[in-house]
């Protein structure tokens, strides 16, 4: 066989389509410019931060998305990862900085202060752009406007530090009973009133409570990043609300082509979707970012 002939025909072979039925220059043209990461707890196999950064970049990962604060140990392990991986670190998450930065004692609500200014230090120092916050936790001991307020108090504590490392705060919708409206979470960014201050939204997390493509209308270019899950509502109804995150990407009852037509008007330029579903091995990870991939064809 002509050798012409043999390298056209590896390289038709190499064009291997994402999405049924949808040519692969198609594909090509249409696959949004957005870079997939996953959360460093997905990565179950492998030892030391090298091995699983390794892992995540065999899966066709672009990022990984660690917790924070970490040991300066691990900072410095980590920045060795990502020099000879090539895989970065688009942001941290701080969860416990967050949830007691709406705390009502003043205790903790000054330590979560802390932890999160330390967590902002250590997303620049691996070159990340973002800290996502878990914002508070409202319960049957914790007024909605209390920790409302004292989270607005708390953010614009840590605010000084994310202008010195220029390292922005995104807040997180999660189940913690703040945030149930859009409104709410627009009202609370625009009273920050900060270049700095903006949204990590979790498409799956809100399907509880209503659809992702309106919250996406609602937040606007207040997006700095994006958490990817699937939520199944008839799960939810017959075995309980966090069973509805039982189901595989793009298996659930989110319209994730809606999303991403939501985000395309509102002009989302954050750059990053990270996965945020039960992990594994190399083979686990490759389908979850192909999942995701399909997504941003979609």
């Amino acid at each position: 066989m002509p050798i012409q002939r043999r390298q056209f025909l590896r390289s038709t072979a190499a064009a291997i389509t994402l999405v049924p039925g949808l040519p692969a220059a198609a594909q090509a043209a249409k696959r949004r410019p957005i870079k997939i990461a996953c959360k460093s707890g997905m990565i179950t196999t492998g030892k030391t931060i090298l091995e699983k950064f390794q892992i995540a970049k065999e899966a066709g990962f672009d990022g990984v998305e660690p917790g924070s604060p970490m040991t300066d140990k691990e900072v410095g392990e980590m920045q060795a990862a990502i020099q000879a991986t090539g895989v970065v670190v688009p942001g941290l998450v701080s969860p416990k900085g967050g949830r007691q930065m709406g705390s009502s004692d003043e205790t903790l609500r000054k330590e979560g202060v802390e932890l999160f200014k330390e967590s902002l230090r250590q997303s620049k120092a691996l070159g990340g752009t973002t800290v996502l916050m878990y914002p508070g936790i409202v319960d049957e001991k914790q007024r909605y406007h209390e920790v409302y307020e004292n989270l607005l108090r708390s953010t614009r504590e840590v605010l000084p530090v994310a202008e010195e490392t220029g390292i922005k705060i995104a807040l997180e919708n999660v189940w913690n009973n703040l945030f149930l409206s859009p409104l709410d979470a627009v009202h609370f960014v625009d009273t920050i009133n900060s270049p700095y201050c903006g949204w990590f939204f979790d498409i799956g997390n809100i399907a509880r409570y209503g659809w992702p493509e309106h919250w996406v209308r609602a937040l606007g270019k207040r997006i700095f990043k994006l958490d990817i899950k699937d939520y199944s509502t008839k799960k939810h109804m017959e075995e309980g609300p966090r069973a509805g995150f039982d189901c595989q990407i793009g298996e659930g009852d989110i319209d994730f082509a809606t999303v991403m037509k939501a985000l395309d008007e509102v002009g989302y330029a954050g750059g990053w979707i990270s996965a945020e579903v039960k992990g594994g091995d190399v083979a686990r990870l490759k389908d979850v970012r192909e999942r995701i991939e399909r997504v941003l064809a979609s």
